[in-house]
């Protein structure tokens, strides 16, 4: 199987990367999500004993058994948490001939029709043999958005709504193309402008192999700017200022369909996933174990990502569509 996520030198075709827009992220903001963070904080410990259970499923490729008991699983912790589910099954031609796929949708209602996403896929690689765990690809991503959807659903005062998106179908089969891969993520996108609901997403946040034990999140430059500075700034105030760097070249990763129709996003990801730093031999091999992920980087990424969701939710000024 070729390495379809593909790394430095993919050009995004038809699109550009959203230019900065003005953003005002300042200490009124952040007081007042300071206030909240009181009520309701991210547990590492909790999430990582999601992604215990998930791996337990074995291997979750889209269309497998495992895929749709990934899919319950992620619903009935999201229903513990008295939060609204929503499930969209669809199928679609694919390499391999027509896919099932099903998102898992997870919705925080706010106070106005402005919506925040925050998302990432559950499905892992096909391929890679019976005893992979896709522990931090995807493993880490869905328990931390399990965590986060907790976290939000305590807070009070939500402002915008959340939509905690657990996307089905990003691993391709073969190659990257319209109809492989990005399944979920896509879905979504086409969904929103067809409906005319697009105008109505401020922001999508997503979030992908965040659980490696020595963690650096490498944010590609195909992602907005603004949303950039403000993961900076929130892992900065929080006191992990340097673990966020600039990756060397596009990723396509699931923010890249909600930038195509014009929404803020970015991919919050650490591509340094290896035997040592700089290197990424642990992705889509045998050694994306449970060993290699941590409950700690677990809970720095869900820190930062529900103070990113916090500001934009207390801010009067969004970052600026295309």
């Amino acid at each position: 199987m070729a390495d379809c996520r593909l790394k430095v030198g993919y050009v995004l075709a038809g699109m550009g990367v959203l230019a900065a827009g003005m953003v005002f992220f300042g200490s009124a903001a952040h007081a007042a999500s300071q206030g909240r963070q009181a009520t309701a904080k991210f547990d590492g410990r909790r999430a990582f004993e999601d992604l215990q259970e998930l791996v337990r499923l074995g291997e979750r490729t889209a269309g497998t058994e495992g895929a749709a008991q990934a899919a319950e699983f992620i619903a009935r912790r999201l229903r513990d948490a008295g939060i609204q589910v929503r499930l969209d099954s669809f199928s679609e031609d694919t390499p391999w001939g027509r896919g099932r796929f099903t998102n898992v949708m997870g919705i925080i209602p706010g106070q106005c029709d402005s919506v925040v996403i925050i998302g990432g896929h559950y499905d892992t690689k096909a391929g890679i043999g019976r005893r992979f765990q896709g522990a931090n690809d995807s493993g880490s991503s869905t328990a931390v958005l399990l965590e986060i959807a907790r976290v939000l659903a305590a807070s009070s005062g939500q402002r915008m709504e959340k939509w905690v998106v657990f996307f089905d179908g990003e691993e391709c089969r073969r190659s990257y193309g319209p109809h492989d891969g990005l399944h979920g993520s896509r879905r979504l996108a086409r969904r929103l402008i067809q409906s005319g609901a697009v105008k109505r997403i401020r922001a999508a946040v997503i979030v992908d192999m965040v659980g490696d034990r020595d963690l650096e999140l490498t944010i590609p430059p195909n992602c907005s700017t603004s949303l950039i500075s403000l993961l900076q700034r929130c892992a900065a105030d929080l006191g992990f200022e340097g673990l966020v760097r600039s990756y060397p070249g596009p990723i396509l990763d699931d923010h890249v369909p909600f930038l195509r129709c014009g929404i803020p996003a970015i991919d919050i990801i650490d591509f340094y996933y290896g035997s040592a730093p700089g290197r990424n031999d642990y992705w889509h091999t045998l050694e994306d174990s449970l060993e290699h992920v941590s409950a700690r980087s677990l809970e720095i990424v869900g820190r930062i990502v529900v103070e990113m969701v916090r500001r934009l939710d207390d801010c009067e000024q969004m970052p600026a569509r295309k």
